[in-house]
C-alpha cells in the first residue's frame, strides 16, 4: 500500500445452492488464496453464502439461521488477516428480509450494508423476498455486538487516509441514481459491488461499460464481483464476470464462465489527486453516514499493473492513428480560427529540417486547406547559420517545395556575426550567448518577414521543450501562435509518421522519412565532418523519460519517489536505475527554474489532458522553489 497502491480482489467461489456450510468452506478457501496473493480488499458475490438463486427458500428460517451461523466461520477466517472482506448473505431485521453485504475485518463484522434497489422486472423477482435497504444506519446486534446496518457506511482506513470504502449490491449500480454517487461525493474512493448478474447476449459489454463509466464519473476505484458456477441454471446462467476499474480504466476482468479471481492495484492517492484537481468532491456532509475505522499494514504492494513508458502515445496502432488524426485536427482548426479572426491569408514558418518545424508546417498546410487558401501564402523560411548541416538544409527546402509553399532562404551568418561584434562576443567562444544569439536572430527575421508579408508567425516549439525550458527566451520561445505547444515530443514523431503514411506521396514521403531519422538538435553548434554534434537528448536527457516524468507529475500528481518507482517498472531493460534518477533530478531542476518562460507563452491549442499554458492548466509561480521535490529525489 506504499504510494497509495492497494491490491484488491474480486472473487467468485464455486457454490452450492442453499448450502451455507459448503459455501462458507469455499469462501474461506478463496480467502486464503487472496490473502496469499497480497489482496487488501476482497469482494465476494451477492448472496454467495446461500446462493443468489434460492428463490422461495429465502423465506425458510432454517436457511437464514444457517447462513448467519456460517457467517461466523468466515468472520473467524479474517482474524489476524490484513484485509477487508465483503461477503453476501440474506438477513432478517425487524420482520423484513434484506439482501446484505457483511463487511469483515480482523475477526469482526464492521457493518452490514443492505441492497438499496430491489429489481422485480424481466428475469428478476427479488421484490417477492427482499425489502429495500435503509440508507441511514441503525444498530444491529450480532453476537452481542452492535453493528451498523444501512447503506450509508464509510469504511475508512486510519493509516491510509485516501482509502475510504463503501459498498453497494448489483442492481444498485444499474439504476439512474446509484448509491455510490452519494458515497463518492461523501468521500468513498473505492466502491465494492457484490453482484449476481446473469449472462445474456451482449450483457457483458454493457456491464463493463457501466463499471468503467461509474469509476470515471465518480473518480474512484470499483471492484465488481459477480456470481458464477454453482448457481442454479433453472432459467439463468451466471458467468462470474468480475471487473476491477480505476477512473474509467479497466485494470482487470475475468473471462466469463471460468470462475476466475481477478486482482488489481488501485491507486487511491491518484484518485485523491484527480478529485482535488476537479474540485467537485468532499462537499457532502457525513451527517447521515456512519464512519467505521479499520487499519491495514502499509507494506509495499507488489505491483501487477503496468505503466506505459510512453503515456502520451497509445500502444494500440489503431488508437494511435485515431489519436494522431484528432490532434492534427485540433491543431489545424485552432490555427484556422486564428487566421480567420485576424483576417490574414499569409503565415510564416521557420523550417529547420527537424521534427517540430516539420509538424508545424504540416499543420499550417492543413489549416490553409481547410480555409481554401493558396498554399503559396505559407512562407517557409530556412535560415542557415553556423550549425546547419546539408542534410537538414536540403530536407527543409525540399519539404517546403513539396508542400507547395513559398520558400525563402535567409542566411543569417553575417547578421549574427555583426551582432556578436556589436556585443563583444568572441565567435570562437561557443557558449550560451553564441547559441542564443542565433536563435533570437532567427525569431527576429521571422517576425519581420511576417510584417513584410502581412502574415502570422507560427510557433514550432513543443510541450516537452516548454516543460524543460529548452527554448531561447524571446527566441524560438516566441511566436504569434504556437501550434505545437500542447504536443509532447514523444508524440511529435508519431504525428509526422502518421502524416507521411496517410498523406505523403512520392517525394514528400521520402522527405518525411528522412526527417524522422534525423537526430533532434537545435543546430546551434558547428557540425563536425558535416554531421550534427549537438544532440538535444545527450544534453537534457531522453525525451521519453522526461515526457513520462511530466505526465505522472502533472496528470497524476505523483511525488518523486512514486515516479521513480513506476519509471523503473516502465523502463526496465531500457534504462538503469541510476540513469532514471539522474534525469529525474534534471527534470525537476529545469521544470521549476524555467517556469518564467512558460508564464509568457504565446497562444496555442491544448490537445491533451496535460498542458502548460499559464492561462489554463498550469498557473504556477515563476519563482516557486524546487527544494521539496528535489530533496525527495535526492533521498532515493
Amino acid at each position: 500500500m506504499k504510494h497509495g497502491f492497494v491490491k484488491v480482489a474480486a472473487v467468485t467461489p464455486k457454490i452450492k445452492v442453499a448450502d451455507p456450510a459448503h459455501n462458507a468452506g469455499e469462501i474461506c478457501e478463496k480467502l486464503e488464496e487472496a490473502y496469499a496473493a497480497g489482496a487488501k480488499i476482497i469482494v465476494f458475490p451477492e448472496l454467495c453464502l446461500t446462493g443468489y438463486t434460492c428463490e422461495d427458500l429465502f423465506l425458510q428460517t432454517a436457511l437464514l439461521e444457517e447462513a448467519l451461523s456460517r457467517l461466523s466461520q468466515i468472520v473467524e477466517a479474517t482474524r489476524d488477516k490484513d484485509a477487508l472482506v465483503a461477503v453476501g448473505l440474506p438477513m432478517e431485521r425487524d420482520g423484513a428480509l434484506y439482501n446484505v453485504a457483511a463487511v469483515l475485518w480482523n475477526g469482526r463484522v464492521l457493518g452490514f450494508v443492505p441492497k438499496a434497489n430491489i429489481p422485480s422486472y424481466g428475469e428478476f423477482y427479488e421484490g417477492r423476498h427482499f425489502s429495500e435497504g435503509n440508507a441511514e444506519p441503525v444498530p444491529y446486534i450480532y453476537e452481542g455486538q452492535s453493528v451498523p446496518f444501512g447503506t450509508n457506511i464509510l469504511f475508512t482506513c486510519q493509516n491510509l487516509r485516501e482509502l475510504v470504502i463503501s459498498v453497494e449490491i448489483c442492481e444498485d449500480l444499474w439504476v439512474a441514481n446509484p448509491p455510490c454517487t452519494s458515497h463518492a461525493l461523501t468521500g468513498a474512493t473505492v466502491i465494492a459491488n457484490l453482484s449476481a448478474s446473469n449472462e445474456t447476449v451482449g450483457k457483458d459489454e454493457y456491464r463493463e461499460l457501466l463499471v468503467k463509466s461509474a469509476s470515471a464519473r465518480m473518480i474512484c476505484g470499483y471492484v465488481y464481483s459477480s456470481a458464477g458456477e454453482g448457481e442454479s441454471t433453472q432459467d439463468l446462467v451466471f458467468g462470474g464476470h468480475n471487473l476491477i476499474a480505476e477512473n474509467g480504466t479497466i485494470l482487470a476482468q475475468a473471462k466469463r464462465f471460468q470462475g476466475t479471481t481477478v486482482y488489481g492495484d488501485i491507486d487511491v492517492q491518484r484518485i485523491n489527486h484527480e478529485r482535488r484537481r476537479v474540485g467537485a468532491f468532499g462537499k457532502n456532509t457525513r451527517s447521515n453516514y456512519t464512519v467505521v475505522p479499520f487499519r491495514l499494514t502499509l507494506g509495499e504492494t507488489e505491483l501487477a499493473r503496468t505503466f506505459n513508458c510512453m503515456p502520451f502515445v497509445p500502444g494500440d496502432e489503431k488508437k494511435r492513428r485515431l489519436r494522431c488524426e484528432e490532434i492534427l485536427s485540433i491543431q489545424s482548426y485552432g490555427l484556422k480560427k486564428r487566421l480567420e479572426h485576424t483576417g490574414l491569408s499569409t503565415a510564416v514558418v521557420g523550417i529547420s529540417g527537424g521534427l517540430d518545424s516539420t509538424l508545424a508546417l504540416l499543420v499550417t498546410v492543413r489549416a490553409f486547406d481547410l480555409l481554401g487558401l493558396d498554399r503559396g501564402g505559407i512562407v517557409s523560411v530556412t535560415m542557415p547559420c553556423f550549425g546547419t548541416t546539408d542534410r537538414t538544409y536540403e530536407n527543409a527546402c525540399r519539404l517546403a517545395r513539396a508542400l507547395g509553399t513559398t520558400l525563402e532562404e535567409i542566411d543569417i551568418r553575417e547578421a549574427v556575426t555583426v551582432h556578436f561584434r556589436d556585443i563583444g562576443q568572441n565567435p570562437d567562444n561557443h557558449d550560451v550567448t553564441y547559441e542564443n544569439g542565433q536563435a533570437r536572430e532567427r525569431t527576429q527575421v521571422l517576425m519581420d518577414v511576417a510584417n513584410r508579408v502581412n502574415g502570422l508567425v507560427i510557433g514550432t516549439g513543443d510541450m516537452s521543450e516548454l516543460a524543460l525550458g529548452w527554448a531561447t527566451y524571446n527566441g524560438d520561445h516566441m511566436s504569434m501562435y504556437g501550434v505545437n505547444a500542447g504536443v509532447p515530443k514523444t508524440l511529435v514523431r508519431h504525428l509526422v509518421r502518421y502524416y507521411s503514411d496517410n498523406f505523403g506521396v512520392g517525394e514528400l514521403s521520402d522527405i518525411l522519412g528522412d526527417v524522422l531519422e534525423t537526430p533532434v538538435s537545435p543546430e546551434l553548434l558547428p557540425p563536425v565532418d558535416g554531421e550534427i554534434v549537438q544532440k538535444t537528448e545527450d544534453l537534457v536527457g531522453p525525451y521519453e523519460l522526461h515526457d513520462f516524468f511530466l505526465y505522472y507529475m502533472l496528470r497524476c500528481g505523483f511525488p518523486p519517489a512514486k515516479i521513480y518507482r513506476v519509471a523503473r517498472l516502465a523502463f526496465k531493460g531500457q534504462y538503469g536505475d541510476e540513469t532514471i534518477l539522474k534525469w529525474l533530478k534534471t527534470f525537476y531542476r529545469r521544470f521549476f527554474r524555467q517556469q518564467f518562460k512558460r508564464s509568457c507563452l504565446p497562444d496555442g491549442p491544448k490537445v491533451g489532458s496535460v498542458a502548460l499554458s499559464p492561462r489554463g492548466d498550469l498557473r504556477m509561480p515563476s519563482d516557486a522553489s524546487e527544494s521539496l521535490w528535489l530533496g525527495e529525489a535526492e533521498k532515493l
